[in-house]
């Protein structure tokens, strides 16, 4: 893979033209809505054989909305809650790594590219990634050679962890294990798994560090009024990506299944974000018991359903737990019991964090 002999003027270029095509792209989604790929419009035409390039953060992306079977804009069911809640604190793994890079298998390759609506590169795809699991990385992969812990060789090597090539470092990849990893190679090619074609130059460790959680704290979990927050950074990571309260995340999360991973409701809801398998699949969460993934997941579900009802608060937590298609039929909180009362617990769990 070249070089660019100019990369620092590159990275400079590709920041300040993202900059502009993120800012026109969110203020074009803010007044037409999300479903409407407007970054696709504006995307402009880059080549390059290097595969890194520096750039700022990633805007929200587009809801994929599928609400009930008669709209474009509603989910066939609501969450359900689980039958028994427990806690769970466990970290973010190595495992948990891979399975969140995976989703993006298939996103094309775009130089500079943040957002997987309409492209990746090598350390765009490695920050997202760690972002959604609640850790903050630089942005370009020299940077990100820098952080975490050393690791000697591949055969040290980790799941989740990032190997880098070149010198200077101008590719990043995810470690899967078993000499292969998954990543964003150049212009032309989509997001892949592929054997590890060269020796890394650079192998770096995040997960554990934790002075890379997106919360500054030691921990993946912070201290509020209801007590600790098992996997806070990774809430607030979905926030800052949807634009949905944390607080609200919290809540819905503690509600449905007391923070726990590994939950399945009677009625087959799973995870810690309790969403029922056609929920999960219209949103891309292939990993239900993946924390992240449903947290995201949710996330990007309820900001569908507070832009369907015109940011009503309670609205959008009835659809969450009996479906929009009930609240839309009965004109508000659908007259469930189960469900006023959901609705109440949620909003009791909000105003206490």
């Amino acid at each position: 893979m070249s070089v660019s002999p100019i990369f620092g003027q590159a990275d400079e270029l590709a920041s300040r033209a993202q900059s502009i095509s993120d800012a026109l792209t969110k203020a074009a989604r803010d007044k037409a809505g999300p479903d409407v790929d407007f970054a696709r419009v504006l995307q402009a035409a880059t080549s390059s054989q290097t595969s890194d390039a520096g750039t700022t953060t990633a805007s929200p992306g587009g809801v994929a909305g599928e609400y009930d079977l008669t709209g474009a804009s509603a989910l066939s069911s609501g969450t359900g809650s689980a039958d028994a809640l427990g806690t769970d604190a466990t970290t973010v793994t190595g495992d948990d790594v891979v399975a969140d890079a995976k989703k993006y298998l298939g996103v094309p390759y775009q130089w500079g590219g943040t957002d997987p609506d309409t492209g990746l590169d090598c350390s765009g795809l490695t920050q997202l990634v760690y972002s959604e699991l609640g850790y903050s990385i630089p942005r370009v992969s020299a940077d990100q050679a820098t952080v975490g812990q050393a690791v000697d060789s591949l055969a040290d090597a980790k799941p989740g962890d990032l190997l880098f090539f070149g010198s200077p470092v101008h590719h990043v990849a995810i470690y899967m294990g078993n000499n292969q990893m998954i990543e964003a190679p150049h212009t032309g090619e989509d997001v892949r798994i592929s054997d590890v074609w060269d020796t890394p130059t650079h192998i770096r460790r995040i997960v554990g560090d934790s002075s890379l959680l997106s919360d500054g704290g030691g921990t993946a979990s912070a201290v509020g009024a209801t007590g600790t927050t098992p996997y806070a950074a990774v809430f607030t990571a979905a926030s800052a990506r949807t634009g949905v309260s944390a607080r609200l995340l919290e809540a819905v999360a503690q509600e449905e299944s007391g923070f726990d991973a590994n939950a399945v409701s009677g009625a087959g809801a799973q995870g810690i974000m309790q969403l029922m398998p056609s929920t999960a699949e219209s949103l891309g969460v292939d990993h239900p018991f993946n924390a992240a993934e449903s947290i995201n997941g949710a996330a990007t579900y309820l900001r569908s359903l507070l832009q369907e009802f015109n940011g009503n608060t309670s609205l959008a937590l009835a659809a969450y737990n009996a479906g929009p298609g009930a609240v839309t039929k009965y004109g508000g909180i659908p007259p469930y019991a189960e469900t006023q009362k959901y609705v109440k617990d949620v909003e009791s769990l909000m105003e206490a964090r």
